[in-house]
């Protein structure tokens, strides 16, 4: 471990399990921030953070900070990342990385500039389970894939003043939740070389169902399903021509999967033995990437991100979602 010193700017759901993952690794957590005082303060005591700070300027501003993670609502991502960025910090981003390829590319550039890590924070790419399947896939043990389809479906709310219904917001179930299938497919197939995408959108304009249909290099085909609105199975497959793999509920956390033949025969099951929720192993490998003097890992290169939100972007084109003020 390089010893980085975390900061984390905002104080939400997901900075909490961030968090509480962090302490679970071990890792060294010195200082959060929040728009209040009351926010950063309740925040500090709750996780045993030695700094408080009342705004996000201030800390990024910490010079005894290394990294920090950014996990503000999404339309403010980029300008977090930004702050944090010119202020000499790492930075790992929650996903989605932006609202927009545009904004990621210019998180990737300034990066670049700065000689300085930016990484999405698609905890899912570093669970141990989703490690070992990219070493079956590379042994050749599926033999060609053919096809891959995942879920992301919770029943959530349709509170049109909630966060995931409010496109001021960056609302709708593709950013959300999508975001995680989507990021699938591009894992295990690549980039898409034709999309098809379809949606039912909520009263606020929102997207509260979308369904992907997508071709890949060699004629490969991938579904992906989102909702947030009703709560489906969660579960993966990817599909090859000599065994597929079936992760069980709910496949983008720590779960089991297995490896099956043709005839049905079991060929290897896996089960996850992780501690606390799984999302300190992308935060491990943020330290590795910098103690090795890499500015990006090949569990999530930066050009696939902005890449991966090219992809985001065409599906809202075809579905007819655009948020205010988007830049």
């Amino acid at each position: 471990m390089t010893g980085l010193r975390w900061g984390i700017l905002a104080t939400g759901g997901i900075a909490a399990a961030f968090a509480s993952d962090l302490r679970t690794a071990g890792l060294d957590l010195v200082a959060v921030g929040s728009r209040s005082q009351q926010s950063a303060d309740a925040f500090a005591q709750r996780f045993d953070i030695p700094r408080a700070y009342a705004s996000y300027e201030a800390l990024v501003g910490d010079p005894d900070i290394d990294i920090i993670y950014v996990s503000t609502p999404h339309p403010m991502h980029r300008d977090g990342a930004r702050l944090a960025l010119e202020h000499g910090k790492h930075v790992l981003v929650e996903k989605p990385f932006t609202l927009n390829r545009a904004q990621a590319e210019e998180l990737r550039v300034l990066a670049a500039e700065k000689g300085l890590l930016v990484m999405e924070a698609m905890w899912t790419r570093y669970l141990p389970h989703m490690v070992r399947i990219r070493e079956i896939i590379s042994a050749g043990t599926l033999g060609e894939i053919r096809a891959v389809t995942a879920d992301h479906t919770q029943l959530i709310t349709a509170d049109p003043a909630h966060r995931l219904n409010a496109l001021e917001l960056g609302g709708g179930a593709l950013l959300d939740l999508g975001i995680y299938p989507i990021s699938f497919i591009w894992d295990v197939l690549g980039e898409p070389t034709g999309i098809q995408a379809s949606a039912r959108l909520a009263e606020t304009g929102a997207d509260a169902e979308v369904a992907t249909v997508m071709t890949h290099a060699d004629g490969a085909v991938s579904t992906s399903l989102s909702s947030s609105r009703a709560a489906g199975p969660n579960t993966a497959a990817i599909i090859g021509t000599a065994a597929r793999i079936e992760i069980d509920r709910v496949w983008y956390t720590p779960t089991s999967f297995r490896v099956v033949g043709p005839d049905g025969t079991v060929l290897e099951e896996y089960r996850s033995e992780v501690d606390g929720r799984g999302m300190q192993y992308q935060a491990l490998a943020a330290e590795r990437f910098v103690r090795d003097g890499l500015l990006e890992g090949e569990e999530l290169p930066i050009s696939e991100t902005v890449a991966i939100m090219g992809t985001l972007d065409e599906v809202r084109r075809q579905i007819g979602v655009r948020y205010p003020d988007e830049d």
